[in-house]
């Protein structure tokens, strides 16, 4: 006799291997009869590829379904219309249809899931939530297909999302609605075989369509609130739970409108495109997005078994984590400079907008009132346990106002604003620090007049103060951090060049190569005449020892460059390294204010 768990583990083990062998049918099939995406310009892929993946994990899901699955009214409605977005999906990877056109499939599937009833009670108004359950559908179906740019990414972040589901529906018991998500599971790991980079095969608009829909769809089988009952905390749950696709559709609308560019047209500027712009490789850059994935998964079950308060709390942090994840990534440039000045002269509105942007000041302020007061509800917690108390919770409502508008006033007056993240340092800290000092006694002051301190904690102003200067470094030191977790791209095909000296002014020098790839250098290392630094590392590039092996060194590192960043070096060394460039027919330039030749005469 099998128990649940087994029925769980053969359906997808079964769907697993029965979507490998079909994978690699249709792989065939698709390339006998030239069903093969060619490289274009605006796409990631370089070589032609099979399509019509999505056919494979389309018949292995209904086929395992129909074979493991109990039937229930909901399931069958929701393999229905998904089955639809498959059909559409087909047509359009055959034919090429148009966008609206697809979206009246879309519609028409949207239209058999609600007519059936699978409406998710997310607000008390039923129109309300009609309209929102086809925004959903339809949001996330756009989404998948957006998000298939790059070698497994789709597919692999949709098993993700199904999998914190399957998560989800084991907590709750739900054991048939378990043994669909599995079987959904199956099938897209087995076409991840021959996905993942390099892939040599896509699922195509049948593949990223049917699996869309299909996991949003199967958000409503789940009990998605939890103990969190709050219609935020309840629509925030499957929101986390696909919060890849979310992120990605919205950043890249966003970001194309700014530019003048249409949201349905392919493009290369997806968050996936700018981690590899910024210098990851493609698969380390689609397992990034994976480890989002999961820490979204992980986030939202956990907000499933909060309290609304609580909840709240912990979507806002991660809220904000990710609003700065997305400034940086903006920055990252996936255009030509021409083609953006272009876009900004065409649409103005949105020109006055990036401009706006660049100064950050009010995006600076709004996320300084959320620091500041996650910083306080965070200081409560820790001190009193929860905000359950209704005294407590009084308390800490009619003080957050006063606290908000004292701290950014401070934060204004001792300078907080006048500095700029990328440049974030050891001197800004100490503003920071009395800054915070500031706000945190003039709020103790307030307090003191309005309400004469009584029943405040002052364990709590001093807990608040520590974690609201840990939260403002961390938001102006997050840039820097992402340039020392990402490496910084440098041009593959650039000249290798090689830093004369390791110490301050090369380090610098390194940084500016780092945030220029447009010069095409590859810095190889640095050389150094102090044998102390021989064989360190800066930055992950190795110092050489620079005493008579400067040109072996260029030879076997085949530099074509050496750039000299330190300004007291001997004119007979200076000599010596000249003659050595010239002899090896090395570019040699110094490195100031600005890099500039150096004269051989």
């Amino acid at each position: 006799m099998f128990t649940p768990e087994m029925k769980v583990f053969f359906a997808f083990i079964f769907s697993l291997l029965l979507s490998i062998v079909l994978t690699y049918v249709v792989r065939r099939w698709a390339r006998r009869y030239g069903y093969v995406a060619a490289p274009k310009a605006n796409r990631w892929h370089k070589k032609p590829t099979a399509m019509m993946g999505g056919v494979a994990i389309f018949l292995t899901t209904v086929v395992v379904y129909a074979l493991f699955v109990p039937k229930t009214t909901e399931s069958l409605v929701i393999l229905g219309g998904s089955s639809i977005l498959f059909l559409v999906g087909l047509i359009d990877d055959i034919l090429h249809i148009k966008p609206y056109q697809k979206l009246i499939g879309q519609f028409i599937g949207v239209a058999t899931v609600i007519g059936f009833g699978l409406v998710q009670p997310w607000t008390p108004l039923e129109i309300f939530n009609i309209a929102i359950t086809a925004f959903w559908l339809v949001g996330i179906t756009n989404a998948i297909n957006l998000l298939d740019n790059m070698d497994g990414l789709a597919a692999g972040i949709a098993a993700i999302a199904a999998f914190s589901l399957a998560l989800g529906l084991a907590a709750s018991g739900q054991t048939n609605e378990l043994l669909l998500v599995s079987v959904f599971i199956g099938a897209l790991v087995g076409f991840l075989v021959f996905n993942f980079n390099p892939a040599s095969i896509f699922m195509g608009d049948c593949g990223s369509m049917f699996v869309g829909f299909l996991l949003a769809s199967l958000v409503f089988l789940t009990d998605v609130g939890g103990r969190s009952r709050g219609v935020f905390s309840v629509l925030a749950v499957p929101a986390l739970i696909l919060f890849v696709p979310i992120f990605d559709t919205t950043f890249v609308t966003v970001l194309r409108k700014i530019w003048g560019r249409k949201a349905s047209e392919g493009g290369r500027d997806h968050t996936s495109h700018r981690l590899v712009a910024l210098g990851l490789s493609e698969r380390s850059a689609v397992l990034m997005l994976y480890g989002f994935a999961l820490l979204a998964g992980l986030i939202a079950l956990l907000v499933r078994e909060m309290q609304p308060v609580e909840s709240l709390a912990l979507i806002s942090v991660f809220v904000l984590i990710l609003t700065i994840t997305g400034v940086y990534l903006s920055k990252v440039k996936v255009y030509k400079e021409q083609d953006e000045e272009l876009a900004l002269q065409n649409h103005a509105v949105f020109g006055f907008l990036l401009n706006l942007s660049h100064k950050r000041r009010v995006f600076e302020v709004v996320l300084d009132a959320a620091l500041i007061s996650l910083a306080y509800y965070a200081a409560y917690v820790l001190i009193f346990g929860s905000l359950e108390n209704p005294e407590t919770w009084s308390l800490f409502v009619k003080s957050l106002p006063i606290l908000i508008v004292l701290k950014l006033f401070s934060f204004l007056l001792v300078g907080v604003y006048r500095g700029v993240w990328r440049y974030t340092s050891v001197r800004d800290l100490v503003t920071f620090t009395k800054a915070v000092a500031l706000g945190s006694i003039l709020s103790v002051l307030a307090l003191l007049f309005f309400y004469r301190f009584q029943f405040f904690s002052r364990a709590v102003f001093v807990t608040d103060a520590l974690i609201l200067f840990f939260a403002l470094s961390a938001s102006r030191l997050a840039f820097r951090i992402f340039r020392q977790l990402l490496p910084m791209p440098f041009s593959v095909d650039g000249r290798n060049v090689l830093i004369y000296g390791a110490g301050d002014g090369g380090e610098m020098i390194l940084r500016e190569l780092k945030s220029n790839p447009d010069w095409n250098c590859k810095p190889v290392g640095f050389i150094d005449d102090d044998p102390f630094k021989k064989g360190k590392l800066i930055h992950g590039l190795r110092v050489f020892g620079g005493n008579g092996a400067l040109q072996t060194i260029c030879r076997e590192n085949d530099v074509r460059e050496i750039l000299i960043s330190c300004q007291k070096i001997s004119p007979g060394r200076l000599k010596e390294i000249k003659e050595i460039c010239q002899r090896a027919e090395i570019s040699l330039k110094r490195a100031q204010l600005k890099i500039e030749p150096v004269d051989f005469e």
